[in-house]
């Protein structure tokens, strides 16, 4: 059994092979882009068993995913492939410092999921279950499904990990705002950005932000950031200050995943939660200096090396 579960829509991204508005793009390179697949990946990478559960249309795009994560060492086996919906698909664009993306993901097959696409036998030797704020809001099955997954993961004693990760385009005319409240405090773990944070919780105050998910949620470690100003991790003991790991970033794209995956890791490796964080930090800068949003992320080998200050001699 897979040490972290995680469930959501992962899509073929099209990424363009110059910067500027896509109406002047030609050619397009393809790479995988799902939040909750990047941190299975970022998992994976640093050892971790990681699987990853979700719907995938019965496409090329489908086929060539599976074979992404699989090859990143992620447990696809509870992937199921629907006959009738496609894979989902994206465009990101770039420019000097930030990147859009275009969503071809409606009628989706993970947006078809169904509480019954989940086998609770792969929680029942789980420690983690990671969700994200993005499935629930993709369909009313989406939601059903998270909300069945959670129930299963607190009968079963898997400790719930959870990302608000905000995704306005998605939420369109409808509020998702007291859902995701709900699902924030129904979680062990909270991972979430400072501005995900003001708009759930009302403030970007650290303090009153924990205060309120230690006492008015099941939350057991806290981990708030703030792209490049740090981050900030916590449980009912200690509140520690995590600064930024120097980085030239490139894409930011992927980094909250990999911030995510580094914490996850070091949780589930029994670390000390200044360790965690730290291990958060580094794993969220690396990516950025990478397009893609898993490329960057460091294996275990790197990232000890980087923990123990250990130099990379490349000649």
């Amino acid at each position: 059994m897979p040490e972290c579960l995680t469930l959501g829509e992962t899509m073929a991204a099209f990424t363009p092979d110059r910067m500027g508005p896509l109406r002047y793009v030609q050619n397009y390179g393809i790479r995988v882009a799902g939040a909750e697949s990047n941190t299975a990946v970022g998992l994976a990478k640093l050892g971790i068993s990681a699987a990853w559960v979700s719907c995938l249309g019965m496409d090329e795009f489908g086929q060539y995913i599976r074979n992404q994560l699989r090859a990143e060492g992620v447990d696809c086996s509870g992937v199921k492939f629907d006959p009738i919906h496609r894979t989902g698909v994206m465009f990101k664009q770039t420019s000097s410092g930030e990147t859009s993306v275009f969503y071809y993901r409606a009628d989706s097959a993970a947006s078809h999921l169904e509480p019954e696409d989940l086998d609770e036998a792969m929680l029942r030797g789980c420690r983690i279950l990671h969700l994200s704020g993005i499935t629930p809001v993709l369909s009313e099955s989406c939601r059903r499904t998270v909300e069945a997954a959670i129930e299963m993961a607190k009968r079963n004693g898997v400790k719930i990990s959870f990302d608000p990760n905000i995704r306005k385009k998605l939420w369109k005319d409808t509020d998702f705002t007291p859902m995701l409240q709900q699902m924030t405090r129904q979680a062990e773990i909270v991972l979430m950005g400072l501005d995900e944070a003001e708009t759930l919780l009302g403030t970007r105050d650290v303090e009153a932000l924990c205060s309120e998910l230690f006492t008015a949620g099941s939350a057991e470690v806290v981990a708030l950031k703030d792209g490049g100003n740090g981050a900030w991790i916590a449980d009912k003991n200690e509140l520690l200050h995590l600064d930024a790991y120097p980085c030239r970033c490139i894409d930011p794209i992927g980094a909250g995943d990999g911030f995510n995956a580094g914490v996850l890791a070091g949780l589930l490796q029994g670390r000390t939660l200044a360790e965690a964080g730290q291990m958060g930090a580094i794993c969220g800068a690396l990516a950025t200096e990478v397009p893609g949003d898993v490329e960057g992320y460091p294996d275990a080998a790197r990232l000890d090396a980087i923990l123990h200050g250990a130099q990379t001699i490349y000649r």
